[in-house]
């Protein structure tokens, strides 16, 4: 039937008038270029066998442009900057700013303003590196092909190799064994073609292809992966070859289609939740501060919008304004750290903090826990009895298959069959011909002469045992038995070969798939996959840190099962570990059944990339932090379900921008690496939210009930706005910490809930403290009166929060040893430095300058007594806090 002049999936008209872009077809919808014989697909794309002219090339690569994914277009600086206002503490300190602007506390708004503008800096630098780092991979992906053009329209075509992005639909092109399929084609002409499809798809298997101009039944409703006649950019040649017509480049092909990620928006991820859920608790706090202050100040001392600046201070005062600062600060030297040692890119800064609350990790089998290498376990005759002659006729099947058929390399398990037998290229067998292997016959044949047996020719069959077994001269009762018998070994995690002989008459004539029946069978050749060297420690390790590991896997659940065991990874019930699970369990559970299911199981089997999506988003739904590790386009809408997309370099270029952690090999040893790093700084992170917002409420606490019980403010604006100062110089050392080992043995997650009860306990801890040393003030200061009386009041009580500021950055690591505290660090020192600045300055110049002056002796000895006794009971709320936890 007659095809319109529009570019196969392009939406635009070649050549001549221009029609508007149509989106891509979705998945199941017809595919352009598989509709109609090869002749009327040439003449609607406007060229011939012989391929199209090069000026006419050059008209097309104008009008369509380049043969390119569509990369992900770079975001600019500038907008990068404002968009990481979207930080809920980053718009609060902002709105604080402003507000303190509005007061005229301009010292206040300047820090603030300035520690906003830091940590978008900071932020906004290191995701623009990361983005760079991405796009460097893109370049490892093949860049020729070889394509048949005429010089001009009576000129004989000829091939040659042009640059892949110079493609434009229309062009013929060839293919052979290795070759990356560069756009969507239309096969004009195949001999033995078949293609790995995995990228897309997810089948390990080859899929043949071949021309297709009449339609077959059988196909209708299939989909456009099941078609022979069509290829998809991303594809790769596994034997065989072809001559096929382009029919969509860049943006329109299929792969493209699934590079799209705009319907795919991932849900606020862990670090979102976390960040969230303690900002909200914390700007409640901040919102309702000022309109107390005020309200107090004014009944009980009527005061009126004067105390209006000290009412933003308190607020300030409870608001941790470095946490932008150090949240992307302990990011970025993680992620830096991971790149300069480990080859590890984080593209997404908070994705680095996700990975350090992943409890529970999701990953294929294929490539991570075993090396894609099968070897061959047993070769057994009918009878299940060892026997070395099965493995033998194998072999010469696989060697001369290979030779004869001009195969680039044997598949992975030809190797491993060639491997595990005793030198057969040095048998006295000769090859006479061979029937590669097809995927839709799924069995390859060699023809052979033996020794000694003139007019004989033996053809050796091996392949899927049902293949075989349909070959063979069997009665039903005895192929039933041998089904069983493939059946109970596939069930324990083998992969079968089956191996059949027959001898004929010699003859000159070719031979083709009509002579493989009445075959004898010989036996199976059973294969297990090798589990990669180092996958058991790397599980073992991720499991004493409290990543529980989850295969999803689309081979059979008896080779999974099998897998997992060798591993130590227990998929029984009795194990603790759950059963494996099938995905047509799977597609029978609501997604509550679903999310108790996959809570329990270890294993699921024969999945398709819907069924990984479906099973990671059920795993976040119940609770968990959730990681998926995966390469291909089919594991595009898993990266997209978890909280933290990982792949690693030699991935698609739609996986690895998909990706929010790009690994240098597809290894778990890295995934560890990675998860320790989230851990250290997700640890840093944590400890200085715990003493930084405790020490604050105790502050706030104490500034509420001194305003209310005190004829003056219990301090100067201009005093809260330096000490804020020295607190947030020193806090910085958090980012520069290393966290205790115990903080590294379980999932770093940040719980609002939790946060709220520690900093309730010692925050209230902290303002006794502060209410002790007004007592301290009230003894020292008895016979001070007025101004004096003030400036040393406000003096003795800037000099305690300093020191008791000091006291918690050293005593509330939480989680680490005796020994561990009193190492030295970055820590330590900035404490040490507090404390000094807190004892001095009053004593300085600058005292008088900010309303304070010097403290009698009295009042160092008492205050003293008072830290003592702060930090005894410090340590112990500390110890009862790690055994309670």
């Amino acid at each position: 039937m007659p095809e319109s002049s529009a570019a196969a999936g392009s939406g635009r008209t070649i050549p001549g008038t221009p029609a508007p872009v149509t989106p891509f077809p979705a998945v199941g919808t017809s595919v352009p270029g598989s509709v109609g014989t090869s002749l009327q697909i040439l003449r609607s794309l406007d060229s011939g066998p012989r391929g199209l002219v090069e000026a006419h090339a050059e008209e097309r690569l104008a009008r369509f442009g380049e043969n390119v994914l569509p990369a992900w277009r770079p975001v600019p600086w500038p907008r990068r900057f404002v968009r990481s206002l979207r930080d809920p503490f980053t718009s609060v300190l902002l709105c604080l700013g402003l507000v303190s602007a509005v007061v005229s506390a301009w010292g206040t708004a300047c820090v603030i303003l300035a520690l906003v503008a830091v940590s978008c800096l900071l932020r906004s630098t290191e995701e623009h590196r990361a983005d760079r780092s991405t796009a460097a991979l893109r370049e490892l992906v093949a860049t020729t092909a070889t394509v048949v053009r005429r010089t001009s329209a009576d000129a004989p075509s000829r091939e040659r190799e042009v640059p892949v992005a110079d493609l434009v639909p229309g062009d013929v092109i060839r293919l052979g064994p290795g070759d990356l399929v560069p756009a969507d084609v239309r096969v004009l002409r195949a001999g033995g073609l078949t293609v790995h499809q995995s990228a897309l798809t997810g089948e390990s298997a080859p899929v043949a292809k071949h021309p297709l101009d009449a339609p077959d039944p059988a196909l209708a409703g299939a989909g456009p992966f099941a078609q022979p006649q069509l290829c998809f950019q991303g594809s790769s040649v596994t034997s065989g070859s072809g001559t096929a017509v382009i029919t969509a480049t860049g943006g329109a092909t299929r792969f493209a289609a699934a590079h799209d990620g705009r319907a795919r928006q991932r849900g606020a991820s862990a670090f979102d939740r976390s960040v969230q859920g303690i900002s909200w608790t914390l700007i409640r706090f901040m919102l309702l501060t000022p309109p107390l202050v005020l309200m107090a100040n004014a009944a009980l001392r009527g005061r009126g919008l004067e105390t209006l600046p000290f009412a933003v201070a308190v607020a300030v005062g409870l608001t941790p304004e470095m946490l932008p600062v150090i949240v992307t600060t302990a990011l970025a030297r993680g992620a830096a750290r991971l790149a300069r040692t480990s080859g590890v890119i984080v593209k997404r800064l908070p994705a680095l903090h996700d990975l350090g609350a992943v409890d529970v990790l999701c990953l294929d089998k294929t490539g991570t826990l075993t090396e894609d290498r099968p070897v061959v376990e047993a070769a057994v005759d009918g009878s299940d009895l060892p026997d070395p002659g099965v493995l033998r006729w194998a072999a010469l099947s696989a060697l001369w298959t290979l030779q004869l058929a001009e195969l680039p390399a044997p598949d992975a398990l030809d190797e491993a069959v060639l491997d595990a037998a005793e030198h057969p290229e040095d048998s006295a067998y000769e090859g006479v011909a061979a029937l590669p292997f097809d995927p839709v016959r799924r069995v390859a044949t060699a023809v052979l002469r033996r020794p000694g047996r003139l007019g004989v020719h033996t053809l050796v069959t091996k392949g899927a045992v049902e293949a075989v077994l349909e070959r063979c001269a069997l009665d039903g009762e005895e192929r039933e038995r041998l089904l069983a018998l493939a059946a109970r070994k596939a069930e324990s995690g083998l992969r079968l070969l089956a191996v059949a002989r027959a001898d004929r008459p010699a003859r000159h004539g070719a031979y083709s798939p009509a002579d493989e029946r009445g075959l004898t069978f010989v036996g199976l050749v059973a294969l297990r996959d090798v589990p990669a060297p180092s996958a058991a420690d790397a599980l073992d390790v991720l499991a004493r840190r409290g990543v529980t590991v989850k295969v999803l896997t689309g081979d059979h659940p008896g080779t999974a099962a099998r897998v997992c065991e060798d591993l130590g990874l227990r998929t029984d019930p009795a194990g603790g570990c759950g059963e494996v699970v099938t995905a047509e369990l799977v597609d029978t559970l609501s997604d509550a059944e679903l999310a108790r299911v996959a809570d329990r199981a270890t294993v699921f089997a024969r999945c398709t990339p819907e069924h990984k999506a479906r099973i990671v988003s059920a795993l976040r739904a119940a609770g968990h932090t959730t990681g998926f590790l995966g390469d291909g386009v089919n594991d595009l809408p898993a990266l997209h379900a978890a909280d933290v997309g990982i792949c690693p370099r030699n991935a698609v270029d739609v996986a690895r921008e998909a990706a929010d952690v790009v690994l240098a090999e597809k290894d778990l040893t890295a995934i560890d690496r990675a998860v320790l790093a989230g851990r250290h700084s997700s640890g840093n992170i944590a400890t200085y939210l715990r003493i930084t917002l405790s020490s604050n409420l105790g502050n706030v606490i104490a500034m509420l009930t001194a305003g209310l019980m005190l004829p003056f403010l219990p301090m100067l604006p201009a005093q809260v706005l330096v000490q804020n100062l020295c607190f947030d110089a020193a806090q910085l050392a958090f980012a520069f910490d290393r966290p205790g080992a115990s903080a590294l043995r379980r999932p770093a997650v940040l719980r609002s809930r939790d946060f709220l009860r520690f900093i309730t306990g010692f925050g209230l801890l902290n303002a006794a403290a502060d209410l002790a040393t007004f007592g301290v003030l009230a003894l020292a200061l008895h016979n001070a009166a007025g101004t004096d009386g003030e400036a040393s009041f406000h003096a003795g009580w800037f000099t305690e929060n300093l020191l008791t500021q000091a006291l918690v950055m050293v005593l509330l690591r939480t989680g680490r040893s005796a020994a561990e505290r009193r190492a030295g660090g970055p820590l330590r020192a900035a404490a040490g430095g507090l404390a000094v600045v807190g004892v001095l300055l009053p004593l300085t110049p600058l005292g008088p300058l900010l309303g304070m002056s010097a403290l009698p002796l009295l009042y160092y000895l008492l205050l003293g007594s008072v830290l003592g006794l702060y930090a005894v009971g410090l340590t112990a709320a500390r110890r009862r806090y790690e055994r309670r936890r």
